[in-house]
């Protein structure tokens, strides 16, 4: 008799799907997900539960067109306490099946799904599909569904909070994946019977992708035209990471100079570590969408898709698709999207933004892709750019991985921040706290082997105009110059000046965020090129250029500000150590020496009191200046007391609340189509003005794409965006195209004169 209920509608293949069938198939592949971590039996239980509400005559009536507004879920949550009298086994899964469909919300928020006091004005109008949980639960029963309460649970809702929300949504990403992978092979049925289900992911086989990528090492090497000194290094440092390799499972930091070959050498590492502890996954995440392209083409020269698979890298952000707009879909894309969605790819090429905000995330699409971190290596690269006002919470839920979810979770960079300061702060939210193992050792003495620059510092008490700098920069000796400030409204006034000076604009370029992708890869392609040429080559750049980007000048000047930026720009300056003297850093201290945003400024002003504590005698070659900087930096802040906001809604385990408060990039930006090749332009306008945005025409569009806070109404540059067409006749709220061609310079990029707000970051 149960047999009638359905899960969906009828596929277009003319496919049936019943309730029963699909609570059994999403419950074992729930659980199969949750394996990894020891919670099979909590997912098994929360499957069974999940759609209990399709069993209601009102939900089946909705599937004809004949009801609305259904709410097919809350019933199987309620009964999930129900059954296991509110104890923490069912209240994990009552949570993760009341937020898979409309986000997990505060434990208390459970109380308030009694069928018995249902009322659709307090639950935004939602009918029940039933108000009987004995009819709905015979049905089950009828249909040999026998949902046993799980003996224990995973979480522990009185216990540390970060990590407690971390294990909840563990759940309930094992539990949405499962559904969506369930739901989508009924809808890609190809026939009446089977179901259509994504091909398996390949296999991380480390041993194999060591080998290669030990290959792709020594090909660089005999390809290298660095200096032996800088060739000795890196192989060192891969050695070290390599014998380090075989340590068990934690918490690790990488502290290595800049141009030594951490990206490599920490992914030999992580193969190596995932081969010694059988760890399924090595997932990458890099700051900055500018360098992430990059990274990820390394990585697919490494794993070749002839050899590896299509399938073997997997580069996701923010670009790969649309917040928010679930329903764009492509033909043709659908393995891309697949993949995205929930990581299922060896190794992943990700964003700090989209690693870290799903980890604290109350939706599916963004916490689906969670269980797939268990049993992983996660690779931090330019830590150093992590947001310090969210460290605290980040690290504890680092720490938690790694504590209950076999992960090993690595941090790298040249300027190590001393987290580990942070130790007792992180314990309050999860017990292991924070305190990485450090794979270089002391003794290898790296940084004493890449001193190829000297550091010339500035009287803080005297300021250097624009005027004066643009003169040195355009001097016979700066024929090649680095010179990096801190703000873009900065980049482009010197940049003017230079050109005002006569600067050859053969030699002359400027780099920032105001540049879409496509060009800031020309415009270092041709710098390399002069480069290498000896040719004259002036570049003035905002810190976009500090992390990640290869540029090696015999002469770089940097504005006042964080010492870690001071370091970084050093380690753009005699890179590969062909000079014959070391390469010089110049710091200045410009006549405006203002600064972004947010702490950057504070980081700036406490490089000034280290730097005026050690008598101006300040080695940016020594970690153990950054160990002392960070303490000084984050005893100022008082991390512990920032956001008082979400440690709030953390404390209070209100997951939607603190989904809204985690923002690593707390300023909403929008996306710009901007017009720097008119061809490219012209067509991605008119597709998406015909069509309408798809994933496939985001990824063409990627490259032609700057980021810009969101404007108010009234500023000049909203009179230029043009918000694409989105789905039907709605309209995208976070893409745009700009309609002023000659608004987009050559050199400089988006640079509209009568809106100039957005040079400030």
């Amino acid at each position: 008799m149960a047999e009638k209920y359905l899960a969906h509608s009828q596929s277009k293949s003319g496919r049936k799907d019943t309730v029963a069938d699909h609570l059994k198939s999403v419950a074992k592949r729930a659980a199969e997900f949750a394996e990894a971590f020891g919670a099979a039996d909590e997912a098994y239980f929360a499957g069974l539960l999940h759609d209990l509400g399709k069993y209601g005559d009102l939900f089946q009536k909705r599937l004809h067109g004949e009801a609305e507004h259904v709410d097919h879920w809350s019933a199987g949550a309620w009964q999930a306490c129900a059954l296991s009298m509110f104890t923490p086994p069912g209240l994990a899964s009552a949570l993760a099946i009341q937020g898979h469909h409309v986000g997990l919300q505060q434990l208390e928020t459970l109380r308030r799904l009694n069928p018995a006091k249902w009322d659709p004005k307090m639950h935004d109008q939602w009918l029940l599909s039933e108000t009987r949980m004995e009819t709905l639960m015979q049905c089950l029963r009828n249909d040999g569904l026998l949902p046993a309460v799980p003996t224990s649970s995973m979480y522990d809702h009185a216990s540390r909070k970060v990590a407690a929300m971390l294990d909840v949504r563990m759940l309930f990403s094992a539990l949405v994946d499962a559904d969506f992978i369930e739901t989508e092979a009924h809808f890609n049925a190809k026939d009446r019977v089977s179901k259509h289900y994504r091909p398996d992911a390949p296999a991380l086989n480390p041993e194999r992708a060591l080998a290669a990528l030990m290959a792709h090492i020594e090909k660089l090497a005999r390809q290298s035209k660095s200096a032996p000194s800088v060739n000795t290094l890196r192989s060192d440092l891969l050695n070290i990471c390599l014998k380090s390799a075989t340590k068990d499972r934690g918490q690790y930091t990488l502290t290595a100079p800049t141009g030594s070959g951490k990206t490599l050498a920490m992914l030999a590492f992580a193969l190596k570590h995932a081969g010694a502890h059988g760890l399924r996954r090595v997932v990458m995440v890099i700051p900055y969408l500018n360098i992430i392209d990059q990274t990820a083409k390394v990585y697919r020269d490494v794993f070749s898709r002839d050899t590896f698979g299509e399938d073997y890298v997997l580069e996701h952000h923010s670009l790969a698709g649309t917040r928010g707009e679930d329903s764009v879909e492509d033909v043709g894309e659908d393995r891309l999207r697949e993949l995205a969605e929930n990581w299922d790819a060896p190794v992943v090429v990700t964003t700090s933004v989209q690693m870290l905000e799903s980890l604290f995330a109350n939706r599916s699409s963004p916490c689906r892709k969670l269980h797939r971190l268990a049993q992983s290596v996660i690779l931090f690269d330019e830590v150093q750019t992590l947001p310090t006002d969210l460290a605290i919470p980040t690290l504890a839920a680092l720490s938690r991985l790694v504590e209950r979810y076999q992960a090993s979770v690595v941090f790298a960079t040249a300027t190590q921040p001393a987290f580990g300061h942070l130790d007792e702060h992180v314990k309050k939210w999860c017990a292991c706290g924070w305190k990485p193992e450090e794979i270089v050792p002391t003794e290898l003495r790296l940084f004493d082997g890449a001193r190829r620059t000297k550091v010339e510092w500035p009287d803080l008490a005297g300021h250097t105009t624009w005027d004066e700098l643009a003169g040195r920069l355009a001097s016979d000796e700066c024929a090649q110059v680095l010179c990096v400030v801190n703000l873009k409204r900065h980049a482009l006034l010197l940049f003017q000046k230079l050109r005002a000076l006569g600067v050859p604009e053969e030699g002359l370029f400027h780099l920032s965020t105001n540049m879409c992708p496509a060009h800031r890869r020309v415009v270092l392609w041709c710098i390399h090129r002069r480069l290498d040429a000896g040719k004259s080559c002036r570049l003035v750049s905002t810190q976009c250029v500090e992390a990640g980007v290869d540029v090696d000048f015999p002469i770089a000047y940097r504005a006042w500000g964080p010492l870690d930026s001071v370091a970084q720009v050093a380690g753009r300056c005699n890179r590969n150590g062909r000079l014959q003297q070391p390469g010089s850093v110049r710091v200045f201290v410009p006549e405006d020496d203002t600064y972004p945003p947010k702490g950057y400024g504070q980081a700036a002003r406490v490089a000034r009191v280290l730097f005026k504590s050690k008598h101006e005698r300040v080695d940016v070659d020594d970690p153990a200046l950054f160990l002392e900087y960070y303490r000084q930096l984050y005893s100022i802040s008082k991390l512990e007391d920032r956001n008082e906001r979400l440690r709030d809604a953390i404390d209070r385990q209100d997951f939607a609340m603190v989904a809204e408060l985690f923002r690593v990039i707390p300023d909403a930006s929008i996306n710009v189509l901007v017009p720097h090749d008119a061809r490219a332009y012209v067509e991605l306008a008119n597709s998406v003005r015909r069509s309408g945005i798809s994933r496939k025409w985001i990824r063409a569009a990627r490259p032609y794409t700057i980021g810009v806070y969101r404007p108010k109404p009234d500023a000049p540059i909203a009179r230029w965006l043009e918000p694409v067409k989105a789905v039907g006749t709605r309209r995208s709220e976070d893409w745009f195209i700009y309609l002023r061609a000659e608004h987009y310079d050559r050199k400089t990029g988006l640079t509209p004169t009568e809106s100039l707000e957005f040079l400030n970051g």
